[in-house]
């Protein structure tokens, strides 16, 4: 059977350490867990005006995580956390193949920072810095490996991701400062933390569009390869 294509957004990194002019960086499990799926990862580099032919030759997209955070200009924020850290290239890049996918509806799938940014694009905000946001909220940036859990998730039930993992309760791992604020119109949410930081949502007018704040890439939960497994299955068109 043809192994779908997948798209997976890099990261990227200025010079130091690995070169010592500007690099891209990824994880391998990020690839791993998408060819063990059955999919065929391909990495995509930051050109903004590229973005509509890359797409035109995938079948799925995946956005991922990373050290740094979406303009709050772009979800409409008046002021900006100290904490925050933007890289405007891959965010211009991102921005323009996450429209694209989801006017095409190919199937998609944001992790982490990449679920962040899909939930803006899908008209919504963002909390830009969880403990001086929420009250006592859970160490969503985890002391311990990000092998290992951190938390707990709710799932809810009749969703995208309950139908994906088959489960109303997941331990995740946790790595980010951020998290969904509010969400765009038709735009459920999927997953919320014990201390009621949202960890999923999904457009349910498209075929797989779904987005997770934890990084299932690391297989901690069996839900974690469902959800993998799903979305190769969208990308090859039985979803």
């Amino acid at each position: 059977m043809t192994r779908p294509v997948i798209g997976i957004t890099l990261d990227s990194e200025p010079p130091g350490g690995y070169s010592k002019l500007p690099w891209y960086a990824l994880r391998e499990n990020y690839c791993g867990a998408i060819a063990a799926a059955g999919g065929l990862p391909v990495p995509l580099p930051h050109e903004p005006d590229l973005a509509a032919d890359y797409l035109a030759r995938l079948d799925g997209l995946v956005i991922t995580g990373g050290a740094f955070d979406v303009d709050p200009a772009l979800f409409g924020a008046a002021s900006r956390h100290a904490t925050v850290k933007t890289k405007d290239r891959r965010t211009a890049f991102e921005l323009a193949i996450v429209r694209a996918c989801h006017e095409a509806d190919k199937a998609m799938l944001g992790i982490c920072g990449g679920e962040q940014l899909l939930n803006v694009v899908l008209g919504g905000t963002l909390v830009q810095h969880i403990p001086d946001e929420i009250p006592g909220a859970l160490a969503h940036e985890q002391p311990n490996p990000r092998t290992e859990p951190g938390h707990t998730v709710d799932v809810v039930p009749g969703t995208l991701l309950h139908r994906c993992t088959g489960s109303l309760r997941m331990s995740v791992n946790s790595a980010h400062h951020q998290a969904v604020k509010t969400v765009g119109p038709e735009i459920r949410v999927n997953a919320t933390a014990p201390d009621g930081v949202i960890e999923g949502i999904e457009d349910p007018r498209r075929r797989f569009c779904l987005g997770v704040e934890w990084h299932p890439e690391y297989a901690i939960d069996p839900g974690d390869t469902k959800i993998f497994n799903a979305f190769i299955a969208a990308a090859r068109g039985k979803g």
